[in-house]
């Protein structure tokens, strides 16, 4: 098994077993029985069960990023609050296939504080890539207090997601349009707060070529 292989294989089998137990109940040896990956091999990517956990946040990030950045053509004369709702549209699309496993850190999170601040600390990080890849300034100070706010609301809109039975996500993305809304002066991203009409409007315009009703795009 190669290296690369190996580490997919141990972040794939503890993200299963995030869907099953309590972070705090996933031991190195389970990751490694999982997927059936010896403790010598596994120990070459990983140092611990928090390694695998931030690997999954980079892993992510990596996948929103690979759709590109503030050039990209989807993004030509969206304001900063249009291209931030599409950034993290496609973050929670990449989050789509692991929904079990977010829902059971989270849930571990609110019974173990030490999880809940690692989580915290991740998803600002986290959130800077995402800032960038908005076009939104992320650097010094200013840009710390944005990751910090945007990590706070990303994961207000991650319970509302965790519960939308909507193929379309449009609970979520109703949510997530009210929390720019709300922070876009504590982000920096606006001179105000004034409402952006319809931030969805490029998927929206997809699912409608698709033949899809403008109320379930995704």
């Amino acid at each position: 098994m190669t290296s690369e292989t190996t580490r997919d294989a141990c972040l794939r089998a503890y993200l299963e077993l995030l869907a099953e137990r309590p972070d705090a109940r996933i031991a190195l040896t389970d990751v490694a029985a999982h997927c059936a990956v010896s403790l010598a091999e596994m120990r070459a990517s990983f140092a611990s069960t928090g390694d695998l956990l931030a690997a999954f946040f980079r892993a992510t990030d990596r996948h929103v990023l690979a759709e590109g950045g503030p050039d990209a053509e989807d993004f030509a004369g969206e304001g900063p609050k249009e291209r931030l709702f599409e950034v993290l549209m496609r973050r929670l699309d990449a989050l789509e296939p692991h929904k079990a496993a977010v829902r059971g850190l989270r849930r571990s999170a609110r019974t173990d504080p030490a999880l809940a601040l690692r989580l915290l600390r991740l998803s600002e990080a986290s959130q800077r890539w995402m800032l960038a890849a908005a076009g939104i300034d992320c650097t010094g100070l200013s840009g710390s207090v944005r990751a910090k706010g945007l990590a706070l609301l990303f994961a207000r809109v991650i319970d509302v997601w965790l519960e939308d039975e909507d193929p379309g996500l449009a609970p979520t993305m109703a949510a997530l349009d009210r929390e720019l809304a709300g922070g876009a002066k504590l982000l920096g991203m606006l001179d105000d707060i004034a409402y952006i009409v319809l931030p969805w409007r490029k998927r929206r315009a997809s699912a409608e070529r698709a033949g899809a009703p403008a109320a379930e795009e995704g």
